[in-house]
This record gives C-alpha cells, sequence and structure tokens, in this order.
C-alpha cells in the first residue's frame, strides 16, 4: 500500500499536462462556458459554410407564393415580405456578419498593436503623441464617425464602396483600435525594463527585432483576449448600421438589415426578427464566453502555479 501511495505523486506528475499549450488548453476545459462557446461557434461556423450550399433555395430569389410563410416544415424559419427563406438567408448573412466581425478584428488589432507598441517601447515625445491622438479619438462618439463616414461612402456612385461589406469592415476596423493601443501600451511598458530585453540590448539587436521577438511575444496573451472579444464587438456594431440603414445593403444578406427590414412587419411576422436576433445574441454571448475562458486560462498567475 505504501509502494502505491508512493507511485501516486508520481504517475499524476506524468499525467500533467507538460507544455504551455497543454496547461491552456487544459485549464480552458475547465472554463465550462468557453467549452459550451466554443462547440456553439463551431455550430454555427459549419451551418454558415454549409447550409446555403446544400439546399436548393437561393438567398436572394424572392417568391410572391410564400410571402411571411410562418415557420414550417417546408421553410423552418419561414419567410419575408417577399417570399425569400429566413433560414437560407440567416447562414448566408452569418457569411458576411462573421466575415466583418473578423476582418474588423484583424485590421483594430494590427493598427492598435502597431500604435501600442511604438507608444510604450520608446516613450517619450512619441508615447505623449500617440496617447494624447488615441485619447481625442476616444473622446468623439464613436456612433458619430461611423454614421458620418458610412454616410460620406454611400454618396459615392461606387456599387462596392457605397453598399458592399468592405468599406463597413474598414471603417469600423480605423474606428476600433484605440482600446487595443491602450492595452499593448501598457504590456510594453511593463516588459520593456526585463532582463531579457535589456540583454538583448545589450547584445545590439535592433529595435524592430525586440519589439517583435523578444516582448509582443510575451505580451500576447491579453491581445488574443481582446481580439476574440473584439469580433463580437464588430458584430453588434454592423447589426446596428445596418439597422440604422447605413451598414451593407439589401439585397445582401446580414443579420443587420434582416433585423431592418422586420422592422415593420414584427407585429403579424414575428419570426423575421426573432431568428435574426436569436442569432446576434447567441454568436456574439459564445464569442464573449470564449474569451472569458482564454482569459482565465491564459492567466500568468494561474499558469505558473499549474507550473509548479
Amino acid at each position: 500500500m505504501a509502494s502505491l501511495t508512493a507511485l501516486r505523486p508520481a504517475a499524476s506528475a506524468l499525467a500533467a499536462p507538460r507544455t504551455l499549450g497543454q496547461m491552456v488548453w487544459r485549464r480552458f476545459r475547465q472554463h465550462r462556458p468557453a467549452l459550451i462557446g466554443l462547440v456553439g461557434m463551431a455550430v454555427i461556423l459549419l451551418l454558415a459554410a454549409l447550409v446555403p450550399l446544400l439546399t436548393n433555395y437561393d438567398a436572394l430569389k424572392t417568391n410572391v407564393d410564400f410571402i411571411r410563410n410562418a415557420p414550417s416544415i417546408e421553410h423552418i424559419f419561414g419567410t419575408d415580405e417577399l417570399g425569400r427563406d429566413l433560414f437560407i438567408r440567416l447562414w448566408a448573412g452569418a457569411r458576411i456578419s462573421l466575415l466583418i466581425g473578423v476582418s474588423t478584428m484583424g485590421i483594430a488589432i494590427a493598427i492598435g498593436t502597431l500604435v501600442g507598441a511604438a507608444a510604450g517601447y520608446y516613450g517619450g515625445r512619441i508615447d505623449n503623441v500617440l496617447m494624447r491622438f488615441t485619447d481625442f479619438m476616444l473622446s468623439i462618439p464613436q456612433l458619430f464617425l461611423l454614421l458620418l463616414f458610412a454616410q460620406l461612402l454611400r454618396t459615392t456612385n461606387n456599387p462596392v464602396l457605397s453598399g458592399g461589406p468592405l468599406p463597413i469592415i474598414t471603417i469600423i476596423g480605423i474606428l476600433a483600435w484605440m482600446p487595443i493601443a491602450r492595452l499593448v501600451r501598457g504590456q510594453f511598458l511593463a516588459l520593456k525594463t526585463r532582463d531579457y530585453v535589456e540583454a538583448a540590448r545589450a547584445m545590439g539587436v535592433s529595435n524592430a527585432r525586440i519589439i517583435f521577438r523578444h516582448i509582443l511575444p510575451n505580451a500576447a496573451s491579453p491581445i488574443i483576449v481582446a481580439a476574440t472579444l473584439r469580433v463580437g464587438a464588430a458584430i453588434i456594431t454592423e447589426s446596428t448600421l445596418s439597422f440604422l440603414g447605413f451598414g451593407v445593403q439589401p439585397p445582401t444578406p446580414t443579420w443587420g438589415n434582416m433585423l431592418k427590414n422586420a422592422q415593420a412587419q414584427m407585429t403579424y411576422a414575428p419570426w423575421t426578427a426573432i431568428f435574426p436576433g436569436l442569432a446576434i445574441f447567441v454568436t456574439v454571448l459564445a464569442i464573449n464566453y470564449i474569451g472569458d475562458g482564454l482569459r482565465d486560462a491564459l492567466d500568468p498567475r494561474t499558469l505558473v502555479k499549474a507550473r509548479r
């Protein structure tokens, strides 16, 4: 019995994750809402990818014989005011909404990381100028800027710039980098005085290499969490713009303009608003759960304890 008891710690040590990735995944799995959110997002992505391809209905095709039909076996989510199948339009619109969310996140992370890294690493006048500009951008109501730029693009005669997802991605992306910049700056201020950074400077390593090879990888954890949460925020922003009539224009479906189309018929065709609203709610909730799980899993304090 004594020998078995002595072997238990050794067995548990062998079973414990040895790499950082394994520890992060184990801690992420322990976060039940985050795991549910991950499964939910996998299902949403799978449906968005496959449903428009595997059905006989066209998301843009109208049919006057099926105007505002209630949910049925033939039309699971019902039809809209033009007889279009809402189930197909919902998942076709998911592609656009998710594309906007992910692309916007990429733009915001790229700009915010560059600005925050430069401000935090170089400090002095560069830090002062960049952070004052960041504060100025944060002081302007974002919805006002979004509506202003969206309206300016709508006045052009170019259909790509006036009604497609590209201008919405660009507008939201260039107006969403400021919180990322402040986060990255704080990380760089804390990390640039570490011994390994000082050693790299003493060896004559260039500033660019120190920033991107030594400091940025160690500041990646909060950036990853912020990037995850940025996707959900971008989806809500796009839905708000489309609901107000400044987003992606019909007939291209997005969750936001589906809600706008449902606004005038909610009393007698409530399903036209219920399903797009539920899609936005479930997707953003799943993304936020994933972000919460990543925040806990990538917490350096808990990772250090797990390694001991």
